[in-house]
């Protein structure tokens, strides 16, 4: 039998990497790490796992125990294990992403450890390798939202198409043209107009929609096509 006395342990940790979207613009939530090295440096929010639990619980420990927040439906999507990405000790992270309404959740945030939500483009420099778990988060995201619903599931019962461009304008990082985006948008039938405005985003206002839920199901992949080109992107 071979023998590994003299080896390096490692240990095992999760970070969760908890992006939200605020009604005009996608965000990502940051925690201030307590314990050097790096302490006050921004950091995902991440801990160690337990002997006694599996990485999804620990995930959900974490995220509750840093910023207050329970009952997120987080995906597991990558482990990160380079040797020297945590300069202390040997660690593998096993890495969490979630896409949530920020209002829903926002009475839930605890001051304890200052989480904060930062735009993707005002985001400061993380610890480890934070960062590259970020970049990777966004792609699959992405990648996500072109191809399933789950953009949809952020909205609110009534919505405007401003509204909804601007949540793939925040997942995307870049600008869709109006026109084609809502054009693209009623063609596929499965928006019904509402006879009301929404008057404060403009003096002309926007009409509401809501989702024909009976054909949604079915006919989601009328959609796929709002992201012009989506392979650029990942």
């Amino acid at each position: 039998m071979h023998k590994y006395s003299g080896e390096t342990r490692i240990l095992v940790a999760t970070d969760c990497i908890i992006f939200g979207f605020d009604g005009a613009n996608i965000k990502l939530l940051l925690v201030q790490r307590g314990l050097e090295p790096e302490k006050n440096k921004w950091s995902l929010i991440g801990g160690f796992i337990k002997p006694t639990e599996s990485p999804e619980d620990a995930a959900n420990r974490v995220l509750e125990l840093r910023t207050g927040l329970k009952n997120v439906y987080m995906e597991q999507f990558q482990v990160f294990g380079k040797p020297g990405r945590d300069p202390v000790e040997r660690t593998l992270s096993i890495a969490y992403f979630a896409l949530i309404d920020i209002h829903q959740y926002e009475a839930q945030l605890s001051e304890e450890y200052h989480p904060e939500w930062f735009l993707l483009d005002e985001m400061p420099d993380l610890i480890f390798d934070h960062n590259e778990m970020v970049r990777l988060a966004k792609r699959q995201l992405r990648y996500k939202a072109a191809l399933h619903p789950i953009l949809f599931q952020l909205l609110p019962e009534k919505f405007t198409i401003p509204q909804l461009q601007a949540l793939y304008e925040g997942v995307y990082q870049t600008k869709f043209d109006d026109r084609n985006f809502s054009r693209k948008l009623l063609s596929t039938g499965l928006l019904v107009k509402l006879p009301e405005k929404d008057k404060l985003s403009s003096k002309k206002g926007a009409f509401y929609y809501k989702l024909d839920q009976s054909h949604y199901e079915e006919n989601f992949e009328k959609f796929l096509n709002l992201v012009p080109n989506p392979d650029k992107f990942f």
